[in-house]
């Protein structure tokens, strides 16, 4: 293998499809700037090593390394070996609450944990190069096995040794795990939200979609998330946003309208708050080759 690789944004794809499932199969691409999505990351490292910053932590993942974090805060490859080879399973979020977490590790993950496996399994090399080819096939039935192959090895991670990185300083705020009632709601609220995010959508519009009542539907999805309806909405078109601003072409106030944002100083207001830059600075920085 030549050398370490860099991430090459304008060919990355998981930012504009948050209702997808999204596999990268590759060496691992050191990052000009941070990026988030809406989906959940699960990441397992087959050779070298692969450092990410994530939000108030590192994570050094070594050959053997199993880990999951939500990927709708900004996360990023800091470093690699040059032998580096892994793959990223990029779960939508409704999957997530398939998994029988506790509610504790289930909520330090939404506040931007990182959940890292103790102890590798000699099936995992095998295991994870079956599933990325079965989720890529296109094959319904091959991906539905893969999927919820993969969701069992995310479980077993918390009967045996593991660990949560995590910002020490992160407020906590109480989430409960959601009951089959809850989950199928959740699931119809985020397929809407999904289909509907670039238009003019509020609770209403979310609640009635999944035929609840809005104060229930912001109920639910706040205790089971941590998050508001608004701030999903809100995360979709800034994910949707950032794809666009990966584009040479790119224009901010067109992004911002295409996006869902009802107005440029909206969007710059809620671009600085998850990524800390404007939209300007952001297309900046993807321009300037990373340092090591």
């Amino acid at each position: 293998m030549a050398g370490k690789r860099y991430w090459e944004p304008g060919k990355s794809t998981v930012e504009k499809v948050p209702n997808s499932l999204v596999v990268s199969h590759e060496q691992p691409g050191i990052m000009r700037t941070a990026h988030w999505h809406a989906q959940v990351e699960i990441n397992y490292v087959f050779r070298g090593q692969v450092d990410y910053r994530m939000r108030g932590h590192m994570a050094e993942l070594k050959a053997g390394d199993l880990c999951l974090f939500w990927g709708g805060l900004p996360h990023q490859v800091v470093d690699t070996s040059e032998d580096a080879w892994f793959v990223a399973i990029h779960l939508p979020l409704v999957h997530f609450f398939r998994l029988r977490l506790t509610a504790e590790i289930q909520q330090k993950l939404m506040r931007g944990a990182t959940l890292l496996a103790g102890q590798s399994s000699s099936a995992d090399d095998l295991d994870f190069n079956r599933w990325s080819q079965y989720i890529r096939s296109g094959d319904e039935k091959r991906v539905n096995h893969a999927v919820d192959e993969l969701l069992l090895r995310i479980e077993r991670i918390q009967f045996e040794p593991y660990r949560l990185l995590e910002n020490a300083e992160q407020p906590v705020t109480p989430t409960e795990a959601p009951d089959r009632t809850s989950f199928h709601n959740i699931g119809r609220i985020c397929a809407f939200i999904t289909e509907n995010f670039r238009h003019d959508i509020d609770s209403t519009d979310i609640a009635l979609s999944a035929d609840i009542h809005p104060k229930y539907a912001m109920s639910v999805f706040k205790k089971s998330t941590g998050m508001t309806l608004n701030d999903y909405v809100s995360l979709l078109r800034l994910s949707y946003a950032q794809a666009l601003l990966m584009q040479e072409d790119a224009n901010v106030l067109r992004v911002a309208m295409d996006s869902g944002f009802g107005s440029l100083s909206a969007f710059t207001k809620c671009f600085r708050k998850i990524a800390g830059m404007t939209p300007s600075d952001f297309r900046q920085r993807l321009r300037t080759r990373p340092h090591l």
